[in-house]
């Protein structure tokens, strides 16, 4: 690829000491080693700056052919959080009385959970992640998506690392069926809920299950 392609420019990039490396990655994963699932959240209000830098971090996740086939639907209105909730408790009631599988439901005690989903109302944001099948072009014609999931996916990671990043918690929620959402949201045919994610201040008396993460030999293979 000639070097003056104008569909190029070069890699602004930032090369640390072997030193500086290693204390980064530490320092990293030892401030993302303290992230938890929570499901006791404050109403404490959040400057909206802080949501649409989270939102900006999380948009430069990878994406098939750059397409970026996601969008972030933010709530704040209570309305609209209280529908959420509504229809959100429906389908757990659902699930929890009888769609879950008997080892779901015994592996799912040690976290406490149940159908009601208090955090909908409580959180002062909802993010709602849409996956987008298809683009649609100004003449309203289908433009195809590529690796449509794996790509939105990469987002919600970035998405939840950066809400640890900024001092806020969430709790990764996925209703099923969450097909509610795009009618509450009144979102387009080409999108499609991926996951919801209430976003904000622990609860003073937000407490966590103990839980244990699996070390690095359990969940690596490293050939040599």
């Amino acid at each position: 690829m000639p070097p003056n392609d104008r569909n190029f420019q070069p890699l602004a990039h930032t090369e640390y000491s072997p030193e500086e490396m290693l204390s980064r990655a530490r320092t990293y994963h030892a401030r993302h080693e303290s992230r938890r699932t929570v499901r006791m959240f404050s109403d404490r209000a959040i400057d909206r700056e802080v949501i649409e830098l989270i939102l900006k971090t999380a948009s430069t996740a990878p994406s098939g052919a750059n397409k970026q086939p996601w969008n972030f639907c933010v709530v704040t209105n209570h309305k609209v959080k209280a529908e959420i909730r509504e229809a959100a408790e429906k389908e757990e009631y659902e699930n929890y009385h009888g769609r879950m599988s008997d080892d779901w439901l015994d592996d799912l005690k040690k976290f406490g959970t149940d159908w009601h989903k208090d955090f909908l109302t409580t959180a002062p944001y909802i993010i709602v992640v849409f996956k987008k099948a298809y683009d649609l072009n100004g003449e309203g014609k289908k433009e195809k998506n590529y690796y449509v999931n794996e790509s939105v996916g990469l987002a919600c990671g970035m998405l939840i690392s950066a809400i640890h990043n900024a001092g806020l918690v969430t709790v990764t929620h996925t209703p099923s069926p969450m097909n509610f959402l795009q009618k509450v949201l009144e979102r387009p045919d080409n999108e499609r809920p991926f996951l919801l994610l209430p976003v904000g201040y622990p609860a003073e008396n937000a407490k966590v299950p103990v839980i244990s993460r699996k070390g690095l030999e359990a969940m690596s293979v490293w050939y040599a």
